[in-house]
């Protein structure tokens, strides 16, 4: 009897991490980045944050907030940790809008936009 309980808990837990994996799978995406700040700094995020500009956060359209995403510049190949707060970017053809601290930490504030691929680091 024990050994029967042992064994379908286990299988249970191997099922539920499978279900996990299928939800929080590997992630990887390859577009265009854009950076937001000025008119934006200091208004609240989709998630209920105040927006510092300054900070290192992102927008993604579906990402769960709090997902860590690492963003890989692809000419430069720096890269940056961001949690995602905010929705969009709004602009067809972008996948991730980010901080105007981000965007500094990458060295893309002065291009605005940049193709970049995106990693995730750590599901919320």
């Amino acid at each position: 009897m024990n050994q029967t309980l042992l064994y379908l808990l286990c299988s249970l837990l191997l099922v539920g991490a499978a279900a996990g994996l299928a939800f929080y799978g590997p992630y990887h995406e390859v577009g265009i980045a854009s950076w937001y700040g000025p008119g934006f700094d200091g208004n609240l995020t989709a998630n209920g944050e105040i927006y510092d500009m300054n900070g290192v956060s992102a927008a993604h359209k579906t990402l769960p907030f709090g997902t860590l995403v690492r963003v890989v510049e692809f000419d430069t190949r720096r890269s940056i940790v961001v949690r995602i707060n905010d929705r969009g970017p709004f602009v067809e053809g972008r996948i991730i809008d980010l901080s105007k601290g981000a965007a500094a930490q990458l060295g893309i504030v002065d291009k605005g936009i940049t193709k970049v691929g995106l990693r995730i680091v750590r599901w919320p």
